[in-house]
């Protein structure tokens, strides 16, 4: 690969990092308010479905965009940026708390109180998103470089779905467990927000295979590469 499409390489896997790395904080700081999808209204063992933190939004573009990581430039880059998305979520823990500390000026918009109404949960809730990110994102990875070698670089939408149903059903058991343990939220609701964000995020799996389809022909036309190979912009 020549100087020029390598600088491409990395300026497109610098917006893939960035774009993760946003969703990915953004989703630890939305997810107190929950909103009902109201298209599905239907109940399982007495438990309404499809109540849902809007946190859950921007969640499954990150898995989109770990696995289109490590299509096209493999497993360490792809775990280079989950490790990036840790830091900045150990750093937006860091900056709300400091912020939560200090006094608040006479005549502000948003007193001390209504900030720490909203924000003084956040802290518990990227330590949990973390813990359960952490180990989804492993395992997401782990699975798809497992397929992608066993079918020698086939059967793309295979790992794709493989890897996201099994680390999204880990990721939101072990983030909603947490919550629910540290009394973020009841455990009463437990069952129905874990069935209705299985089925959310399965669904969203299915409707982003397209789009990873085009996103990986897109980049092995640009970059020449084979499906067998990675793009190295060292």
């Amino acid at each position: 690969m020549d100087i020029k499409n390598k600088r491409l390489a990395f300026r497109i896997y610098l917006l893939l990092a960035g774009l993760f790395i946003s969703s990915l904080v953004v989703s630890n700081l939305i997810f107190q308010k929950f909103f009902y999808w109201y298209p599905l209204d239907f109940k399982i063992l007495g438990v309404t479905l499809f109540e849902l933190s809007v946190g859950i939004l921007p969640y499954p573009v990150t898995f989109l965009i770990t696995d289109i990581i490590s299509e096209i430039y493999g497993k360490e880059k792809a775990t280079n940026v989950v490790l990036a998305g840790i830091f900045a979520s150990i750093f937006s823990i860091l900056i709300i708390l400091i912020a939560d500390a200090l006094p608040t000026l006479n005549g502000s918009p948003i007193d001390s109180e209504t900030f720490y109404m909203v924000f003084s949960k956040t802290p518990i809730a990227v330590f949990s998103s973390m813990l359960a990110y952490l180990f989804s994102q492993f395992i997401d990875i782990q699975i798809y470089h497992f397929w992608k070698k066993k079918t020698k670089g086939d059967y793309l939408w295979l790992r794709n779905n493989f890897s996201t149903f099994s680390s999204q059903i880990i990721d939101s058991f072990t983030v909603l467990f947490l919550l629910c343990f540290f009394e973020i939220i009841p455990w009463d609701i437990f069952y129905g927000l874990f069935i209705s964000s299985v089925i959310f995020k399965v669904f969203i799996a299915f409707v982003d295979t397209p789009l990873l389809y085009f996103f990986v022909f897109l980049l092995r036309k640009t970059f020449k590469i084979k499906k067998t190979e990675e793009v190295d912009f060292y």
